[in-house]
């Protein structure tokens, strides 16, 4: 759809109560996790590619792309949702929540940035703005689909360090028979675009005023051994929102999605869901 001159592309999942998801790094608007089981309880999710993305205009003021989402919730004729955000997309949803209380009924945050992360000095920064620069991370992802697409299981384990802070035998431990594949999947949809840079830059900027404004219950879901955005994060929401529901396990890492534990965050989830929807109106795409 248009917003202005602006881009802004987004997929609906499923009939019912609407969730407006606002994806992680490297995603977009085609993003799976989550999405199955939501749709399988009665909710619809709405998910747009946030700026720099799929086809959404690579816009870097964070604030006017929280505009453009609450144009997106008008042009679904949707008064209020369910706001999930996940890794690098948790400013977003700290701003949309804090921007437009009115149209919020409960903020997930899951494995979610929530306080200035991977500054300039970091070797993962600087690595990041290698090789997932526009020119450069297109190939990055062909490379490292096709590698995983040949050898899943050995590539599953050279990237778990990413992921995870646990050793190799652990992780393999809290893992089932479809992480490979699940794991696999997702290297082969991923793209960078120019939205990781932006993430990079918007994740430098300290939300604390706009998280400790948010008036919408609050569910935090993190991994105990997530190696990408740690456990200060999830206390930072906490320090702010004392009596925000703080979901942490002992799964396998940042992706809490894949593995074991897996159907314990899917049914925290559905039950925070629930038990905070207020009205149901089904979302036309």
């Amino acid at each position: 759809m248009k917003c202005g001159e602006s881009n802004l592309e987004y997929s609906v999942f499923g009939k019912g109560t609407p969730v407006l998801l606002f994806h992680g790094g490297h995603s977009g608007c085609q993003e799976e996790f989550g999405l199955e089981k939501l749709a399988a309880s009665g909710f619809s999710v709405i998910t747009p590619s946030r700026p720099g993305y799929g086809l959404t205009s690579a816009n870097g003021d964070l604030r006017e792309a929280c505009s453009h989402y609450k144009l997106l919730l008008e042009h679904l004729e949707l008064d209020k949702v369910h706001v999930i955000a996940v890794s690098a997309g948790g400013p977003t949803g700290i701003l949309f929540c804090a921007m437009f209380p009115d149209k919020v009924y409960s903020f997930t945050l899951q494995s979610a940035v929530t306080k200035p992360w991977l500054t300039p000095q970091d070797k993962e920064y600087k690595v990041a703005k290698r090789i997932f620069k526009p020119g450069a991370e297109k190939n990055t992802w062909m490379m490292l689909a096709a590698m995983n697409n040949l050898l899943p299981k050995l590539t599953f384990r050279m990237m778990a360090s990413s992921f995870s802070k646990l050793p190799y035998r652990e992780i393999s431990k809290r893992l089932d028979s479809q992480s490979s594949v699940m794991f696999r999947a997702m290297n082969n949809r991923q793209r960078s675009c120019s939205g990781f840079l932006i993430d990079l830059e918007q994740c430098q900027q300290d939300y604390s005023r706009e998280l400790a404004s948010i008036q919408a219950p609050i569910l935090v879901m993190h991994s105990q051994n997530d190696s990408s955005v740690p456990l200060s994060h999830p206390n930072h929401v906490k320090a702010l929102q004392p009596h925000s529901q703080i979901c942490i396990l002992d799964s396998w890492g940042h992706l809490i999605w894949i593995g074991k534990h897996a159907a314990e965050y899917d049914n925290a989830l559905i039950t925070f869901l629930s038990r905070n929807m207020i009205r149901k109106k089904e979302c036309r795409p």
